[in-house]
């Protein structure tokens, strides 16, 4: 049934349709879905090693502004923040971005809100949900972004009762993306580092290698998919970063996944 349940799935993402959009408006309405087989965020599993669907809605105004929400199943939120139920991550986030045309420099400004539906008991289990803003630079294939946490929890640490919180703790990501001629394949590379305010036995460096590939070289039918495979890997330590599974979410893994985008 697994394995029927995907190929399903993989048959929708190729056959979804695409948003239409008039070409003189300063409107643009985009989507994507896909299916991962591990969902990672920043080097940590948020499934614990199991696949993920998942699927956004973006707005964006000629003007530079824009507005978004996306969204995919998760594991970490029962099985290491001890949550009595909760399986989704809903992402709002909404910013400026524009460049400076004349030095090929790009910016993008602006907040974003994780949000993790579920029941706790909030007298001992932290609020997973989380809020930054964020600023990024981007020249050629290179992107340097830096986050930093405003709300009190930061991913589940923070004041359950009489805790410290947690604002205040960032995350530095460092990226690169070339494209390799015109052969629709594209190399990627990836460190960032986690630094948890008053939570520094979380610390963490990570990084990732990837390859993906435009499919939509080989065929119009196939235009807007795309595949991808990397490696991803962290020095978080074991001990904390373990769940109730037994399951250490920063291990090194590979993993794979396909995208459409709407």
């Amino acid at each position: 049934m697994k394995k029927l349940y995907a190929s399903l799935v993989l048959a929708g993402l190729v056959t979804v349709p695409s948003l239409a959009a008039a070409a003189d408006s300063p409107h643009t309405l985009t989507g994507n879905v896909s299916l991962t087989s591990n969902y990672l965020f920043r080097g940590i599993s948020q499934t614990g090693g199991d696949p993920a669907i998942q699927g956004g809605l973006d707005y964006s105004h000629s003007s530079g502004f824009y507005l978004g929400t996306w969204a995919s199943n998760v594991g970490w939120i029962e099985d290491y923040q001890g949550y009595d139920s909760g399986n989704l991550e809903i992402d709002l986030y909404g910013g400026y971005r524009g460049s400076f045309e004349k030095a090929g420099i790009s910016y993008d400004l602006g907040v974003i809100g994780y949000i993790y539906p579920g029941d706790r008991n909030s007298a001992i289990v932290p609020d997973a949900d989380t809020t930054e803003v964020y600023a990024a630079l981007g020249w050629k294939w290179f992107t340097v972004k830096y986050s930093y946490v405003v709300s009190d929890g930061a991913f589940g640490f923070g004041k359950p009762a009489g805790t410290k919180d947690a604002t205040g703790s960032d995350y530095w990501d460092l990226s690169a993306s070339l494209p390799i001629g015109e052969t629709g394949l594209t190399v990627g590379a990836h460190w960032g580092t986690f630094s948890f305010d008053n939570y520094k036995n979380q610390d963490y460096d990570d990084w990732k290698v990837s390859l993906t590939y435009d499919m939509g070289k080989m065929s119009n039918v196939m235009s807007g998919v795309t595949v991808g495979v990397a490696y991803s890997d962290t020095n978080a330590k074991k001990a904390n970063w373990t769940d109730a599974n037994g399951e250490y979410l920063g291990d090194g893994t590979a993993f794979f996944w396909i995208s459409k985008a709407l």
